[in-house]
C-alpha cells in the first residue's frame, strides 16, 4: 500500500460520433461511439484513511452533494472494503455529455489501485454506474458499443488534433433526450475505421457519422445548436458536433493556436458559457 497520496486525472470524454443502433427488451439502448479523452478534467486524490470520505473542490463543486449516492463514493466501494481519504477536484460541468460524473468515477478505482496494489475491477462491476464508466476507466481512445461494456482499441492511432469545448450551462437529462428519438435502429458506424492521417482526414471522417442525439437534444435545449453555430463560425475550425447527449459542443482544429484563438474568442462573446481548449489525448 502506498504511504503518499495518489492523484488520478480524470479527463473529459468525448463522443466523437454516436450511432443509435437498437433498444434492448429491458429498455437500454445499443450504442455505436468513437470516444476520446482530452486533456481537460476533474482530478482524484486518494490518500490512505481507516474511513472512506468525500471531500469535494474546485470551481464546479458547488453543483455535486459528498453523500452516499455520489459516483465517487459509489465507485470506491466497487473496490471492496476499506477506507481512504478521498478529495475530487471538480472542474467540469456536471450533465454535460462530457463523462463529468463518469470520468470522476473511473478515477477512485484507479487511485485507489496505485494505493492499495490491488487490480482494478472488471468492466461489468462498473457497469451499473453508468454506461460511461467502463471507457472511462479504460481511459484510452476506443469504439464502445452494445450498452457501453463491450470497448475495442482503434485500430490506428488517431492524429493530433484539439478541440474546443463549449457548454451553454444548461443541464440535460440524458432519459430524456433518449426518449426523444426518433427512431432507434440506425446504422452503425463502418465495420473498420480508416487510418486519418490529419485533422482534415478525421473531420473528413467526422462529417460522414453522426450524434443521433443531437436533433433531440437540440429540439429540448435549442441553445444546443447556439453552441454549435458559435464554434462552426471560428476560423479554423474544421467541423463541430454535440457530445453524448449533451449540451457540450466541440469544434475540431488543426492545431493548438487556432484553437487557443477560437477559445479566447468564444469567452469574450460568451462569458456565460464553460468553455475549454485542449488536445485529442493518444
Amino acid at each position: 500500500m502506498a504511504a503518499e497520496p495518489v492523484t488520478e486525472f480524470a479527463p473529459a470524454k468525448i463522443n466523437l460520433a454516436l450511432h443509435v443502433t437498437g433498444r434492448r427488451a429491458d429498455g437500454y439502448h445499443l450504442l455505436d461511439s468513437l470516444v476520446v479523452f482530452v486533456g481537460t478534467g476533474d482530478r482524484v486524490t486518494a490518500a490512505p484513511s481507516e474511513d472512506l470520505t468525500l471531500t469535494l473542490t474546485g470551481p464546479r463543486s458547488t453543483s455535486l452533494a459528498a453523500d452516499d449516492d455520489n459516483l465517487v463514493l459509489r465507485a470506491a466501494r466497487a473496490m471492496g472494503s476499506g477506507g481512504a481519504a478521498l478529495v475530487l477536484e471538480k472542474h467540469l460541468p456536471v450533465a454535460s455529455g462530457i463523462g463529468g460524473g463518469s470520468a470522476g468515477a473511473a478515477a477512485p478505482p484507479r487511485a485507489l489501485s496505485r494505493l492499495r496494489g490491488q487490480p482494478l475491477p472488471p468492466a461489468a462491476a462498473v457497469l451499473a454506474l453508468g454506461a460511461d464508466v467502463p471507457v472511462c476507466l479504460a481511459g484510452q481512445p476506443a469504439r464502445m458499443s452494445g450498452i457501453g461494456e463491450t470497448l475495442a482499441p482503434l485500430d490506428h492511432p488517431l492524429p493530433e488534433a484539439w478541440l474546443v469545448l463549449a457548454n451553454p450551462g444548461v443541464a440535460v437529462s440524458t432519459p430524456a433526450i433518449f426518449a426523444a428519438l426518433a427512431r432507434r435502429d440506425n446504422a452503425p458506424l463502418p465495420r473498420d475505421l480508416p487510418r486519418l492521417r490529419t485533422a482534415a482526414d478525421l473531420s473528413a471522417f467526422l462529417r460522414m457519422a453522426r450524434n443521433d442525439l443531437e436533433a433531440p437534444a437540440a429540439q429540448l435545449v435549442p441553445v444546443i445548436s447556439v453552441a454549435r453555430s458559435a464554434l462552426s463560425a471560428q476560423p479554423g475550425c474544421l467541423m463541430s458536433r454535440m457530445s453524448g447527449s449533451g449540451a457540450t459542443c466541440f469544434g475540431l482544429f488543426p492545431d493548438a493556436l487556432t484553437a487557443a484563438a477560437a477559445a479566447r474568442a468564444l469567452r469574450s462573446a460568451r462569458p456565460d458559457w464553460w468553455i475549454e481548449a485542449a488536445p485529442i489525448l493518444p
